[in-house]
């Protein structure tokens, strides 16, 4: 049987020197990151449900030709289809300058933040509520994975 101590493993441990006040500010930085993240996953699902409606639309102009409206299958292929987002920009553009202008500058200034101020381990903030909220000892509130406790 291993031995283990009951508590956090030494990559979710605060290192020396690290204040409340820090641990707090990085779980701030890192929960704005997160919810980026979700933002960015946002943006994505946007990509990718304008360009499958733009690919439906060849089925609609398809359609509305065989139904004898040429006059709107003209409209919706010359007015709508392949159309700019946002002037200049179909939604691929939209992603890329997403990422390059906020969200990789954001990730790369959390990352070092979490470096320096506190030896590059992540979730401090949540070790330590995890810590304070469970019940030490008890097999389905272990520390770590794999813990055999109780």
């Amino acid at each position: 049987m291993s031995e283990h101590q009951d508590g956090p493993d030494r990559r979710h441990r605060r290192p020396d020197g690290v204040s409340d006040k820090t641990v707090e500010a990085l779980g701030s930085l890192s929960k704005a990151l997160e919810t980026t993240e979700r933002a960015r996953g946002h943006l994505y699902s946007f990509h990718q449900l304008t360009g499958g409606a733009d690919l439906e639309l060849d089925r609609a102009v398809r359609l509305l030709r065989e139904a004898g409206h040429p006059e709107w299958a003209d409209k919706v292929q010359s007015e709508i289809l392949g159309r700019n987002v946002i002037p200049g920009h179909w939604t691929f553009q939209v992603v890329e300058a997403y990422d390059d202008t906020y969200y990789r500058p954001f990730r790369d200034l959390e990352r070092s933040a979490v470096d320096e101020l506190a030896g590059g381990r992540d979730h401090l903030y949540e070790a330590e509520m995890k810590e304070a909220r469970r019940t030490a000892g008890h097999p389905d509130h272990s520390a770590v994975p794999g813990a055999t406790e109780w």
